[in-house]
Formats: C-alpha cells, structure tokens, sequence
C-alpha cells in the first residue's frame, strides 16, 4: 500500500511539474527608427485565442502556447505588419529578442486617399458613393489596390456603394438615416485623427455591430490609444485642393489618467483641377480621455469640418469636343474673380460622450452617446420668366439647330439645312464667346425690373439635421472558445428641409411662387399667398423628415484548432414620418402637417466558417440574408410637395455569400475570393423633365416635370477577386491585384412618374404607372467592373522607399434611364386617334439600336509613389509623394442617359441627326496628378 501511495504522490507531482513547465514565448517591440519601445501593439498567435498588447516597455509574455510550429503576428497602425514562424519546444520560454517594427509609408497614402473620397460630393444632400474611403484601414492587398490604385476610377468593392458598409466611430453609427451613405466631409482633413481604424470586409464578423454587406469601418478616437507626441504636415497637390496643412498633438495618458488629442487642418484652392472649383475647408478635432480607476474610462471627442467645394458639370460630348474635358458650365467672372454658382457647403459637426467599463478581464462593454446638428446646403440659380442662364442649355449649343425636324413632318430632317447649318456655326461662335455664367448680365437684368423683382436669383437646397444616438456593445469571452458580441442603437433624426434664398443679385426680392402653374396652384404656401421673399428667407419647400430607428445584434464567435465559425443576426425597427410645414398650392390637403407613420421591422441572418489547412494556408465561406427598410428618400418621392409615399413599398431582400482560399506566410500572401449578391425590391428615385411623356391633352406634346420612382429592382453582382504579395527580398516586394466582375439588373422592374400637373382636389396622387421597363440584363453603372494591378516596391533599410504600379481598367458603363424602356417609349402622345398606337416609323431593330447601354473605352493607369525620412535627435522629418496618371490618359468615370426626349420618335431624331442635342453627359476622371506631403513628427 505505501508503495502504491508513493507511485502516485509521485506521479501527480509530476503531473504539476508538467502542468507549471513555462513553455511559451516573451519578447520586446521597438519602433525601428527611434529604437524606443512601442506600447499597444496587438501580438497574437496565429490561429488561436492568444492575443496581448505590448506593455510600456514594448513587452509581451506568452505561457501555455502548443508545442508545434507557430505564427506570431506583430501589427499596430503606422507599422508593417511582422509575421514571424517559430517552433515551440516543451518545457521552453522562446526568448524572440528586441522585434523592430518598421514605418509603414501606406499611412502615408491615406493622406493623398481623401482627395479622392472628398471630390466625390454629389449634387443632392446626400452621402458619398465612394467606397475607396472605407479601405484607408486595410492591410489586404487586394483592398489597398482598390483604395489606392482605382479609387480614382471610382471601382466599387464588389460593385456595392457605401448604404451597404457600415462606418462607425467609437462603435457610433455614422451612415445618413436619410439615404444609407456616410457623408465623409463630416470628419474631412482630420486623418491623423481618424488614423486608427479596423476594417471587416464583407461580411465577415465585426466586434461592433451586424454590418452592411460590403463590410464595416470602425475608427476609433480614444485619447489613450494615440501614440505620444506632435505631428506638423503641409502638403500640395492638383485635384481637388491645391494645399493643406494640419497639425495633430497627442499627449498620451499622464500619471493622473488624463490623456488628450487634439487636430486641426485646412484646405483650400481658388481653382482644383477641374475649371471654378473653388475649395476651402476647415476642420478641428479634440478627444479627451480619463481614467477613472482600472475598470471604467471616459472619453469625450469633439469634431467640427467645415467644407465648400464648388462643382464641376457633367458634360456632353459636343461641350467636350469645343472646350474640353476640365470645362465646367457652373461659374462665370464676376469683378475679375471667378464664381462658382453651384457650391456644396458641409458644416455638421459631431459631439460624442464614450464610458468604457473592463466589467472582467473577459468582458467589457462600450457605452456612448452622440449629437450631432449642422447643415448641408447645395446652391443653384434660379430664374421666372426669362432665359435660362446655363452656358450648355441645349438651345444654347449648336446640336439645337443641327439636330432639328419639321415639326410637320418627322421624316425631313432639316439640321442639315444651309439655314441650320449657319445657324449652327453661329450659336457656336457665340457660345464659345460665352461660355460661362454671365453674373454682370444676371445682376443687370433684375436691377432693370420695374418693379424690383428678381428674374435671376441664387438660392441653396437645405437639409438641418439634428440627430442622437445611443448605443451599447458589450464583448465577452464566454469560454477559451466562445466570444459573444451583442449591442443596441436607438437612433433619432429630426431633418428639416427647406429652399434657402442666397443672394438676389441686384434685384429688391423674389416671388415665391410656380410660374409654371396658375391660379392658387402656384402658391408654395397657401397660409402665405404672394409672398415677396427677400435674402436669407425660407421659400418654394419647407418641410421636416422625422426618423426613429432601433437595432440590435448578436453575434457568437467559436475558434477551434482546425476550425473557426461565426453567428450572428440583428433586428431593425425603423420609423419614418414627413412633417409639411407649407401648404403648398397643388396639394393643398396633403402637405401641411404630419403625414402617416410608415414603419418597417427588419432582421438579418448571418454565419462563416474558416477551415485551417495549415498555419498558413486556410479556407472561408461566408453567407448572409436580410432584410433592409428603403431609405427615406425613397420612400417619400415627392417629399417638397406632399407627404405622399409609394403604395405597398416593402424593404429591400439581400442574400450573399464568398468563399476565399488565403496564404499568409512570412514571404508570401495570397487571397482568391468568390462571391455573389443579390438584392431584390430595391427603390430608386429620380427627377427631371421629359418630352413627350404623357398623352397630349394639354397640346404641351405629353411634357412635364416628374418624379420617377422605379421599384421592385433587382440586382445581381457575382465575381472574383485575386491578391498577391511576394517579399523578394528584404528590400523589393511585388504585387498582383484583379477584380472581376458582372453586376446586371436581374429583372424588370416598375416604373411610376408623379406629374404635378395632374394634381387636383380630387388627385391628391396623381402618379401613373407606365409597367415594367426592359432592364434585365444591362449592366449597373457605377465604376469599372474589371480592375488589374501590377506593383513594384523598394524599401531601404535607410528609410526611403519608391514603388510603381500599372492598372487595367475595364466594364464601366453609361446609367442607362428605366423610363425609355417602357412600352411607353413607342407610343405616340400625338396619336390623332388619341389611342396611344405606337409611332409607324418604331422597329425592334432600330429601338435596340437606339436602347443599347454605352459602355465606355478601357484605359491604362501608371501611378509613382516614395518616401524618405529622416531621423534628427528625437524628430523625425519626411516627405510621401505621388504621381497618378502618370501619362495623363483621358478617361470617363461615369455619365447617364437624358430622359427628356422620352419617346421613340424624339430619341430617333435626335440620334440620327448625328449630333444629338440631349446626348448623354459624362463625368471625367483626373489626368496627371501629383500629391505631395511633408511632414514632421516630434
């Protein structure tokens, strides 16, 4: 019995030897230049739970890793990644030394990306269709040839706008309720402040909320988590802007927990690269954390940007052949001084309130409120009762006389006329004589008025907002295996939309009134009839957008040694209401007040799976389906007018899954993904006015000002993307990049026009459904669908680096109009026998020639881009510098048809004539561009 006894004593003390043996690895980070120690760098092994951050002496310790071959991977923003291979030996601490991380000059192309995000301001008061800004955080290599490389071409990750990305910042979300987007002018020129950041592509998992299909974008603006010191910058470039400088102090966390951020820039250019584009923005930032013991931190941050950038036209292909791809029809002289007449003005600043409770060393939650309250205004001019001044008016080009008819007879075309061609001749000269805004004309004219009213007048459409979120996420470590992520966002936007009269250019006031309409129809506010505003007066709309949402999510991530699998799904409440404040003349019964509530009850199912082949090699598969509420522009149509919504409007239906097989070695890193989307019962809103529409009751020909609202769209995008990387040497790397893609409509949808004429006490709706339009099959216009990259970098062990990259671009297409492919394009509003018959002349043969989508030509971009810095006592000075376009190769980056010759017989003409008068208009990328950045950080 004693010896039984003293076997096993023995055995389990041996056994709690085995137990305590301090088998792992410890090392220490250093920042290579400085050789200072690096705190907060994320260290972890590869394919497992083991994560730490560096202490303040750049340290980390690991106990309890497996015995075996292992990856450590070393990464903190503003360095290369270190993917190191070990062996791990039982009973061994693995001593990895002094790790010395390099620069990562990419950061320093985060400041050349925003002149990309920022040129995108789109004509209404809505967010950026950009996505290049979404992937500044990515260290996939595919993501950074997509930002860095086509971004200039506008390519969209897998053919998907921003409402399908969530951007968040301190787990705040900041997509617009009114269409989905982010508005990127909300924190413009404050990179060094925005700098960290975490990108989830697709729909991987993300620790903060459900997210979009297209992935999530968390920044972060913790005060503690900037690393100490002073960074001074001033940079030049040629597109957008032509300088910035901007200033960014962090004092990291002092011995009484306090740690504070501050940053300001600006940016301004009397004239960026494309003609009148007038720039100027300012921006400022402030993020103040503290310390209230080890378990709870509060954070404050504070962010003001200011941005007014004038606008550039898009232009036909006659504008282009007589002045060139930089003309722009919106500015003109005044005093010797150019003047843009369509600004987009930004000024929305953000409050922002974060309490981060460590409830465990496994489970932590994130609290926060923000306010944010500013305005959006887009300025244009307006005029009653005289010309219209736009320089490219289609009655002011030449195509008006060249292209022209016998009104009596649609067979003789006459542009080809002596008359017409003399005509034409003539109305160029005198375009290119005045080709731009004549202000002095503009302010001559109403100070002539008789009476003092203004014919001209420059106004502004307004959106206020004033928005509030809450939000909480919490994050437990459940298991060694298990982590759950879980949070909830109430949401709430009051959006007050408005005509805002800038300038009345010479003139005494305005009438506030339709010309286009008579009687009380007129009126824009019957409480007010025959108003005469003045400057700094609210006309024509008023009106607010009232928004409530709720969502929530879970999400359970299991990992495992040979596999990994993820589930999550969320719920969204969403609540819209219109609150008219006119009651306008046409809708006297349905625009003042409040109008319904519609509300919409939404869910969303997701799940992955990541099979470890090896260390390095790995298979991922994942899968969504939700459901998405339509965005408030599309679900109030008609919002200036009337609190009309479309009947039986339904939220959208999104399935989509991808499939990758990844490389991640110390030399080599490859990713091949599949993917496929489909989204059905999509809603698209547009304005314009069309000729030859409706039937001719009113002998107008069938014209009108509509609103197009096309719904039950669906979408189908299916491709492949390919990333390569492969480290030569210690100094030379190379780079592979390609995209592929088909994105079509998948059906046909339906297609409503509301016609304000129509309107009466009795058709308080007074929308016509004209069917189906014949969409299946052509392609979604939004950027090339096909990109290629090849990429060169050296890197010099004393600091300066240079790379080059080449891209294909292919598969961009024109936005083609739903309208003309109704059957509605072939009947004639004319018709003698008032039947709507179909114009004798329309053959399918001809119609498909007419209805065929442009697709644009395929283009070449070469781009440079190096580095030096240098290392003088304890600062650091440097330079990052690009070339785009290096061979200044013409490009379109999109364009779309003109609906106003909406009918068979008027688009044949037009066409045939060879030189169209309502030809579509296109948007032209940069040419050669350069950026460059000088910068100190102390």
């Amino acid at each position: 019995m004693k010896k039984i006894i003293f076997s096993a004593l023995f055995v389990m003390q041996m056994v709690l030897a085995f137990g305590q043996s301090n088998t792992g690895v410890t090392g220490k980070v250093v920042d290579s230049k400085t050789q200072k120690p690096l705190q907060g760098v994320i260290v972890s092994i590869q394919n497992t739970n083991l994560m730490q951050l560096s202490d303040t002496n750049g340290k980390f310790s690991f106990d309890k890793v497996e015995v075996g071959s292992q990856l450590v991977r070393i990464r903190t923003n503003g360095f290369k990644d270190q993917l190191l291979q070990v062996e791990i030996v039982l009973g061994k601490v693995l001593d990895l030394g002094t790790i010395f991380l390099e620069e990562d000059q990419t950061i320093e192309q985060q400041l050349s990306l925003v002149t990309i995000t920022e040129s995108d301001l789109g004509d209404d008061n809505s967010g950026s269709e950009n996505t290049a800004g979404l992937l500044q955080a990515t260290r996939d290599g595919f993501q950074q040839a997509a930002a860095f490389n086509w971004g200039q071409a506008r390519f969209r990750i897998r053919g998907l706008d921003n409402e399908n990305a969530t951007v968040m910042i301190n787990g705040l979300m900041m997509n617009k309720i009114y269409d989905g987007r982010p508005q990127w002018g909300n924190w413009g020129g404050l990179n060094d402040a925005t700098r960290n950041q975490e990108f989830t592509m697709g729909i991987a998992p993300s620790d903060y909320t459900f997210g979009g299909v297209l992935g999530t974008q968390e920044i972060n603006t913790r005060a503690s988590i900037y690393r100490p010191g002073s960074r001074v910058s001033f940079s030049g470039t040629n597109t957008n802007y032509d300088w910035r400088t901007m200033a960014t102090h962090a004092s990291g966390m002092d011995k009484n927990g306090w740690a504070f951020v501050f940053s300001a820039s600006r940016r301004w250019a009397n004239e960026g690269y494309f003609e009148g584009t007038d720039y100027a923005a300012n921006s400022v930032f402030a993020s103040v954390e503290k310390k209230i013991n080890n378990h709870h931190y509060v954070n404050f941050t504070a962010i003001y940007a200011q941005n007014s950038r004038g606008k550039s036209s898009p232009n036909s292909d006659e504008v282009v052949g007589l002045v060139g791809e930089k003309y722009n029809s919106y500015w003109g002289y005044q005093d010797g001084r150019k003047r843009n007449s369509r600004d987009k003005d930004v000024e929305e600043p953000i409050l922002m309130l974060n309490h981060f409770w460590k409830i465990s060393n496994k489970t932590n939650l994130n609290t926060g409120v923000s306010y944010q309250q500013g305005r959006i205004g887009n300025s244009r001019l307006d005029n009653q009762g005289v010309d219209n001044p736009d320089p490219i008016y289609y009655r002011n080009l030449p195509s008006f006389h060249t292209s022209a008819y016998n009104p009596d007879d649609y067979t003789n075309f006459i542009g080809n006329s002596p008359e017409n061609i003399a005509n034409g001749l003539k109305e160029r000269d005198k375009f290119l004589a005045n080709k731009q805004i004549n202000w002095d004309f503009l302010y001559n004219t109403n100070k002539s008025s008789v009476d003092g009213n203004s014919a001209y007048i420059l106004y502004e459409d307004r959106t206020d907002d004033k928005s509030w979120t809450a939000n909480s996420i919490l994050s437990s470590q459940l298991s060694d295996n298990i982590v759950l992520n879980a949070g909830g966002t109430f949401r709430k936007l009051i959006s007050h939309n408005f005509a805002n009269l800038l300038d009345l250019l010479g003139g005494q006031y305005y009438k506030d009134y339709d010309n286009f309409q008579s009687g009380s129809e007129q009126e824009s506010d019957l409480n007010n009839p025959q108003r005469q505003v003045a400057e700094g007066d609210t006309f024509g709309y008023n009106y607010n957008l009232l928004a409530n949402t709720l969502d929530a999510f879970t999400q359970f991530k299991f990992t495992y040694k040979k596999v990994d699998f993820f589930l999550a799904q969320t719920f969204v409440r969403t609540e819209y209401q219109r609150e008219g404040l006119y009651k306008n003349g046409l809708y006297p019964t349905n625009s003042l007040g409040k109008g319904n509530k519609y509300i919409f009850e939404n869910f969303g199912f997701k799940g992955g799976l990541t099979y470890k082949i090896s260390g390095q090699q790995y298979l991922t598969y994942n899968a969504a389906y939700l459901t998405r509420a339509p965005t408030m522009r599309n679900v109030f149509p008609n919002a200036r007018l009337n609190n009309n919504s479309i009947e039986g409007l339904t939220g959208e239906n999104i399935s989509t899954m991808d499939a990758s097989y990844i490389i991640r070695a110390p030399k080599f890193k490859s990713r091949f993904t599949a993917y496929y989307s489909n989204i059905k019962n999509a809603t698209e809103t547009s304005f314009f006015f069309g000729e030859g529409i409706f039937d001719d009751d009113g002998g107008d020909g069938g014209d009108a000002f509509v609103a197009e609202t096309t719904t039950n769209i669906e979408k189908l995008n299916i491709g492949a993307e390919l990333g390569l990387e492969y480290q030569i040497t210690s100094t030379i790397k190379l780079t592979a990049n390609a995209g592929y893609g088909e994105y079509t409509f998948n059906n046909n949808p339906t297609v409503q026009l509301n016609n304000d004429n129509l309107a009466s006490p009795t058709n308080t709706n007074p929308t016509i459904d004209f069917g189906t339009a014949k969409l299946k099959g052509y392609r979604v216009a939004g950027g090339p669908q096909t990109a290629t990259s090849l990429g060169i970098e050296y890197r010099d062990p004393k600091f300066w680096w240079i790379g080059a990259n080449a891209n294909y671009l292919a598969h961009n297409y024109l936005d083609v109009s739903a309208l003309l492919r109704t059957d509605n394009f072939f009947k004639n509003p004319q018709d003698p026998y008032g039947q709507g018959f179909p114009f004798p002349e329309a053959t399918d043969a001809r119609a498909k020639e007419l209805l065929k989508q442009q697709r644009f030509d395929d283009f070449t971009l070469i781009n440079l881009v190096g580095g030096k810095s240098w290392k003088v006592n304890s600062t650091t000075f440097g330079f990052f510098a690009s070339i785009n376009n290096v061979l200044d190769v013409s490009y379109k980056t999109g364009g779309f048809e003109q609906a106003r010759n909406a009918n068979f017989r008027e688009v044949n003409q037009d066409v045939s004539s060879g030189t169209p008068s309502f030809a579509p208009r296109f948007f032209y990328g940069y040419g050669r561009t350069y950026f460059l950045n000088l910068y100190v950080n102390l």
